[in-house]
C-alpha cells in the first residue's frame, strides 16, 4: 500500500485521494469502464427486442450480462493475485473493447443475431467479471490506509455517476443512430481506458519464487476465507443486505407503473435518484466517520432501507417516492461502502483479489437471489406485500446479527514483514517435493495451557490462512507442558511461498507464542519432506 501522498488543500476531505494523480487516472479508466457496462446493457436489451419477440431471450440479456461474475469471480482474483496486475488490468479493458466492436460491426453490417446477441454480451460480462477484483486490490496499493475509505466511496460515486449517464447517453444514441452506435462508443471508451491504465507504473511484487499455480491460488483463497472469522461475517452481511436490499430494485419497474402519475418516465427517475442519493452520500463520508464506525453505518443503513422500501409501496406517489429512492440511494451505499471497507482491511495484499472476488461473488449471489425470492412472493401476494417481506426480514436480519462486528476495534496489520532465518535444506530437496511438513515443540507452564490452547487456535487459522493443508497441536504425555505443533504445507516451493506471506499480524502472533514458552532455548523446529520411496497409508504395498 502505498505509504505517501500528494495533498491538496483546495479539495475536501471526500475528493481527496483524486490529489493522488495515480489514484486519479485509475479512478477515471474505471468511470470510463463503468460507462460502456451500463451502456452495453441498456444498447443490448433494446436491439435483442428488434431481433426477436421471445420474452426469453430478452430477459436473457441481463443473465448474459450477470452469469460471468459467477461464473469467473474466484478465478478471475486468484489471476489477479499471480499475475502482474496492471498488466491484467489492461488486458480486461482490451477484451471488453474488442467485444464491443465485434457488436458494433456485427449491429451495423445487420449480421447480428439473438443468439450471438447473447454470446457477445456473455463477453462483455467476462470482461466486468474479470476487471473488479484486480480494481479492487490496485486500490489499496495506490492510496493511504487513511484515504482508503474515501477511495472506496469514490469507486462507489463512480459506479452511480455512470449508472445516472450511462443509460442516458445509450439512449440518446440509440434514438439518434442505433445501437450499433453505442457499441463502437463503448469501444472508444474501452480503449481511453485500457491508455490510461497503461499510463499507470505499478510496482513489481518482489518475490524471488515462481508464481502460483492457478488451481493451488484458488484453493488458497477459499482457506483463507473459511479460516477468517471476520471476513465471513462481512461476507454473510453484504449477501443478506443484498437479499433484502434486491426486493425494491428487481420489482422498481412494477412498483413505478403503480406509482400514481407513474410509468417508465417515473421508473427512470427513481432509478437516477438512487444513484443521486448514493453520490451525495459518499461525498458526506468523511464528516460522517468521524462520528460513527462502521457497524453503526451497517446497522443505520439497514433499518433506513428497509423503513424507507416500506413507505414507498405504502404511499404510491412520484412526489413521495423520489426523496425517498435519494434516501434509499444514501443507506444503500453507506451498508456497502462500509463493508467494502471492512473487507479490504481484512486482507493483506497477496490475497486481496480473491477475497473481493469472494465479495463480490456474495454481493451478486445475495441480488440474485433476492430477485428471485422476491419475485415469487411477489407473484403469490403482489408488489406492495413482497417488498414489504423483504423490509420485515432486513429488520429480522438486523436483530440477528446485531453482535456480528464488521469493524472489530483495532484494525488488523498487514504490512509484509521478511521472515528471519529462512531455510535452507542441507539435503538435496526439489521445489516440488512433499507433502513438507513443520513441527515446533514448545515448553510451558501447566498452569497456562488455556490461555496457550487460545493463543494456539488464533495460530491455527493464520497457518491455514496462509496456505497450510492441515494443522494440529498434541501435548506430550510424559512431560507436563509440553506441546507439539504441526502443520503440513503441500510442497517445498509452497513452504517459502507461505514465509514469504508473514505479515506484522503474524509477528504478533508468534510473539505471543513465544510470551508462553519456558525453555532455556527457542522452540524446537524441525522440517520434513514426505519421502517418495515409501507409499502413502492405503497405497499399494
Amino acid at each position: 500500500m502505498s505509504t505517501s501522498r500528494p495533498t491538496s488543500r483546495a479539495l475536501p476531505a471526500a475528493l481527496q485521494p483524486l490529489a493522488n494523480p495515480v489514484f486519479r487516472g485509475l479512478w477515471l479508466a474505471s468511470l470510463a469502464a463503468n460507462l460502456t457496462m451500463w451502456m452495453n446493457d441498456v444498447a443490448a436489451a433494446w436491439l435483442m427486442t428488434s431481433l426477436t419477440t421471445s420474452p426469453v431471450m430478452v430477459a436473457l440479456v441481463q443473465t448474459a450480462a450477470t452469469l460471468p461474475v459467477f461464473l469467473l469471480g474466484l478465478p478471475s482474483g486468484a489471476l489477479a493475485d499471480i499475475v502482474d496486475r496492471r498488466r491484467f488490468f489492461a488486458a480486461t479493458q482490451l477484451w471488453v473493447a474488442v467485444n464491443a466492436v465485434l457488436l458494433a460491426v456485427l449491429a451495423a453490417t445487420g449480421l447480428l443475431s439473438a443468439p450471438m446477441l447473447l454470446l457477445l454480451t456473455f463477453g462483455n460480462g467476462v470482461g466486468l467479471a474479470m476487471r473488479w477484483p484486480v480494481f479492487a486490490a490496485v486500490v489499496p496499493q495506490v492510496v493511504t490506509r487513511a484515504d482508503l475509505p474515501a477511495a472506496l466511496a469514490l469507486n462507489g460515486i463512480s459506479m452511480n455517476l455512470s449508472r445516472v449517464v450511462g443509460p442516458v447517453l445509450a439512449g440518446a444514441l440509440i434514438a439518434l443512430a442505433g445501437p450499433s452506435v453505442v457499441f463502437a462508443a463503448n469501444a472508444a471508451l474501452a480503449l481511453v481506458s485500457l491508455v490510461l491504465i497503461l499510463r499507470w507504473k505499478s510496482e513489481a511484487r518482489p518475490s524471488a519464487l515462481p508464481g502460483e499455480r492457478f488451481v493451488g491460488a484458488m484453493r488458497v483463497g477459499v482457506a483463507y476465507a473459511m479460516q477468517s472469522p471476520r471476513l465471513q461475517r462481512i461476507l454473510l452481511r453484504i449477501f443478506l443486505f443484498f437479499l433484502q436490499a434486491s426486493a425494491l430494485v428487481a420489482l422498481l419497474p412494477l412498483v413505478a407503473q403503480g406509482l400514481h402519475g407513474g410509468g417508465a418516465g417515473a421508473f427512470t427517475l427513481m432509478m437516477s435518484s438512487v444513484g443521486v442519493g448514493a453520490i451525495v452520500a459518499a461525498l458526506y463520508f468523511p464528516r460522517w466517520r468521524a462520528r460513527f464506525d462502521r457497524d453503526r453505518f451497517v446497522q443505520a443503513g439497514t433499518l433506513v432501507h428497509a423503513l424507507l422500501s416500506s413507505l414507498v409501496v405504502l404511499w404510491p406517489t412520484l412526489w413521495l417516492a423520489l426523496p425517498l429512492m435519494v434516501l434509499i440511494g444514501m443507506a444503500w451505499i453507506s451498508v456497502a461502502n462500509s463493508l467494502t471497507v471492512s473487507a479490504q482491511t481484512a486482507l493483506p495484499d497477496w490475497v486481496r483479489a480473491r477475497g473481493m472476488a469472494l465479495y463480490q461473488m456474495a454481493l451478486m449471489g445475495g441480488a440474485a437471489a433476492g430477485s428471485v425470492v422476491w419475485g415469487q412472493v411477489a407473484a403469490l401476494l403482489d408488489v406492495r406485500g413482497a417488498v414489504l417481506c423483504a423490509a420485515l426480514f432486513g429488520l429480522a436480519v438486523l436483530v440477528a446479527t446485531r453482535k456480528l462486528t464488521v469493524e472489530g476495534g483495532v484494525e488488523p496489520d498487514f504490512t509484509p514483514l521478511p521472515v528471519r532465518n529462512v531455510p535452507e535444506p542441507t539435503v538435496p530437496v526439489g521445489p516440488h517435493d512433499g507433502p513438507v511438513m513443520v513441527t515446533i515443540e514448545y515448553q510451558i507452564d501447566p498452569s497456562r495451557a488455556d490461555a496457550f490452547s487460545e493463543v494456539m487456535q488464533r495460530t491455527r487459522r493464520a497457518r491455514l490462512r496462509q496456505g497450510a493443508l492441515s494443522w494440529g497441536l498434541f501435548r506430550d504425555v510424559a512431560v507436563p507442558g509440553r506441546y507439539v505443533e504441526y502443520f503440513v504445507d503441500e510442497t517445498w516451493l509452497e513452504h517459502r511461498r507461505r514465509l514469504e506471506r508473514f505479515t506484522a499480524f503474524d509477528a504478533g502472533l508468534r510473539e505471543q507464542r513465544l510470551a508462553f514458552h519456558v525453555g532455556a532455548q527457542p522452540p524446537l523446529v524441525r522440517r520434513y519432506v514426505a519421502d517418495e520411496q515409501v507409499p502413502p497409508s492405503g497405497g499399494p504395498l
